[in-house]
């Protein structure tokens, strides 16, 4: 490494102020700072000297993430192989999701670090380490197949619009993986949604009986059927103690869906990773946890569909709920700031999820809407909570007793 860093320190003049190629400091720095850890430092003011910086802070999601993203990449590769009818070994199943998922990440860093280092260019500064995880959750929280110039478009979106007209790193008002994902969903539908998006069936005869469904689309289906119908018994047999969808397998991952979205049990140690590192916030993570699960509660106790009346643990185990409570609706810059509001803040966007995941068929995955809805309440959530605690100190003042 330290002849890469050499270059980097005799190319430096060259790309500074006074260089011939100042032009160019903006993708330096960005490569540099990727390489190495910066030498950045506070020149004036009151500051504080810590080790961790936000280059370590992204460092640490990308790492509790890994996990998930291996998963992803094997379960690509598991389910592919099964929906041709074609048997594959462990090594076999990782190759071909990593010929499926690298191009995604690929493209995604690409295209976000692109705008950031345009942005970075026209106002002379540095380009923040910001992207390091949104550029490997936006291709974690998409459909295999889909065409490689959509999440470019997608990425592009969300760098623009979602983060750098906000002001850049640590301004944005939208979390900006999840906005990549709605502008995806909204602008091409037909990718992120349907029976067909979330396995490759390519390289062979699909085996008789397949579906690529996945467990929200089958959940969907049962919308408007009533409760105990017959007609839904087949749908409702996959989850069950031994059909595709059991509890077992949405807690393993053993499901079809968004890349790193299906194993609960590998995102939540990832969770967990995050709480002890004191990255993730365990306030929001509960909450959000116990939001959903109440409002599956309820949907359970008053049940007239299907849908409804899964069993709750189940239902929080599918979908996207389980990585939008870990590495969604925690994002330091998007999520409620004061310690009440975190709570406040996660019981909502679970809350909110559950109930726009089963009142909408047409969307039966509501997490990333209850979520982006929860990022523009999260500043007026603050600022009562803010607003509170002084009116309560302001009464304990006028007190003479208290005083």
């Amino acid at each position: 490494m330290k002849f890469v860093q050499n270059i980097f320190d005799q190319t430096r003049p060259l790309v500074e102020k006074d260089g011939k190629r100042n032009i160019l400091y903006p993708l330096h720095n960005a490569l540099e700072t990727m390489a190495f850890v910066p030498n950045h430092t506070a020149h004036a003011g009151a500051h504080i000297r810590d080790a961790i910086d936000l280059k370590r802070t992204m460092v640490t999601v990308i790492f509790a993430m890994v996990p998930a993203l291996l998963f992803g990449m094997w379960n690509i590769g598991r389910l592919h192989y099964g929906a041709i009818g074609l048997e594959a070994t462990l090594l076999d199943n990782f190759l071909f999701g990593a010929l499926k998922l690298l191009p995604l990440i690929t493209v995604t860093y690409a295209a976000g670090l692109g705008v950031e280092i345009f942005f970075s260019w026209k106002r002379n500064h540095p380009v923040n380490e910001g992207f390091l995880v949104s550029g490997l959750l936006i291709p974690l929280i998409m459909p295999v197949d889909i065409p490689l110039w959509m999440v470019a478009a997608s990425t592009i979106f969300a760098v623009l619009i979602g983060k750098e007209v906000f002001g850049g790193t640590g301004m944005n008002l939208l979390n900006p993986a999840l906005t990549a994902r709605a502008f995806a969903f909204f602008a091409y539908p037909t990718w992120m949604s349907g029976d067909q998006v979330w396995i490759n069936t390519s390289g062979g005869d699909i085996v008789d009986g397949y579906s690529g469904a996945t467990a929200m689309g089958d959940l969907a289906t049962t919308v408007g059927q009533g409760l105990g119908n017959p007609s839904m018994e087949t749908v409702m047999a996959q989850f069950g103690p031994e059909g595709t969808y059991s509890l077992m397998n949405a807690f393993l991952g053993l499901i079809p869906g968004s890349i790193g979205e299906t194993s609960a049990l590998l995102i939540l140690l990832g969770g967990l990773f995050l709480i002890f590192k004191g990255v993730g916030s365990w306030k929001i993570m509960l909450s959000f946890f116990l939001g959903g699960l109440v409002m599956a509660g309820i949907f359970n106790a008053f049940a007239v569909n299907e849908f409804m009346g899964l069993n709750p643990i189940h239902q929080l185990m599918l979908g996207g709920f389980i990585f939008g409570m870990v590495f969604m609706a925690t994002d330091p810059v998007s999520a409620a700031q004061t310690e009440t509001g975190k709570y406040i803040y996660g019981f909502f966007a679970g809350f909110f999820g559950i109930m726009i995941r089963v009142f909408n068929p047409a969307y039966p995955e509501g997490i990333m809407l209850a979520i982006l809805f929860m990022n523009v309440m999260a500043p007026l959530i603050d600022h009562y909570v803010i607003e509170a605690n002084i009116k309560r100190r302001e009464k304990r003042l006028s007190n003479p007793k208290t005083t």
